[in-house]
């Protein structure tokens, strides 16, 4: 039996830097879902907000982010309408918005303030809001969606150590155009033949053994997060199973540490 209480107390106790940040993120959430509803796209929480969702009945304790998923096509709809938004708040983070970033998925995220995050190319960012995940699905199966991700890294990782801002810019827009407009779409149609008819995150992406169903998924089903009711697949026990195996039991120390993404949080929680 998980004590919830103990755990709040734990990790993410009332007027602690985590738990605001978790009530901003729900915020944000809450416009962005607003947004989606508006321009009829489906779209459900996903991840480790999902369990959070099913386990938790809100965030998992220690947890400073929120991931939802789409189909494809509805991401490539929802882009062009964030792109388009006028607002002084909130900016959709892509490769189109800041040639620095260079993630195949997207993030909504706030116009002011600053996550602290640290590694990777972090420091060259245009936008460091808080920000919810958004990632797209589509029909493939696990070795194309692990390919295209595998390559894709591994020609992008060097740029982050080049300094000359024009010369990364230049290695980062190649990089984009040979793995997204010739490599990706090439494992795309090869990725085609799929029996199984699994669905992965969208080409590039990584984090390829997270394996969608559409029987699984559709249609949606409503699940209570921090008091809110938002979509989710309509087996969530079978996706949660498939990614986490045992969901219900709680990760060690060591894997809770490792998973908090900012170490503002950590060094709060830890006291270091």
């Amino acid at each position: 039996m998980i004590n919830h209480e103990e755990l709040k107390r734990r990790y993410n106790p009332d007027g602690s830097k985590l738990h605001k940040v978790q009530r901003e993120l729900t915020d944000i959430l809450l416009v962005l879902a607003k947004i989606c509803d508006e321009n009829n796209i489906k779209w459900w929480l996903s991840s480790g907000t999902l369990l959070g969702a099913k386990r938790h009945k809100g965030f998992i304790p220690w947890d400073d982010d929120i991931d939802i998923v789409m189909l494809r096509k509805d991401f490539r709809r929802l882009e062009k309408i964030l792109h388009k938004m006028k607002s002084d708040e909130f900016i959709y983070q892509s490769m189109l918005s800041d040639i620095d970033y260079v993630n195949t998925f997207g993030k909504f995220r706030k116009r002011k303030g600053e996550v602290k995050i640290t590694r990777g190319r972090y420091r060259y960012l245009k936008y460091k809001g808080q920000f919810i995940d958004i990632f797209a699905i589509e029909r493939t199966p696990y070795w194309a969606a692990r390919a295209a991700r595998v390559i894709y890294f591994n020609m992008q990782y060097p740029t982050i150590y080049i300094k000359t801002k024009w010369l990364r810019h230049i290695l980062i827009r190649l990089i984009e155009g040979l793995c997204l407009g010739i490599i990706n779409p090439v494992l795309r149609l090869l990725g085609l033949i799929n029996p199984k008819g699994e669905y992965h995150y969208q080409m590039g992406t990584g984090w390829a053994r997270h394996t969608f169903y559409l029987k699984d998924t559709f249609p949606l089903s409503t699940i209570e997060f921090e008091g809110h009711e938002f979509p989710a697949p309509r087996d969530v026990d079978a996706y949660l199973t498939n990614v986490y195996g045992d969901w219900r039991k709680l990760p060690d120390e060591d894997a809770i540490r490792q998973s908090i993404h900012s170490m503002e949080y950590v060094d709060e929680i830890y006291g270091e």
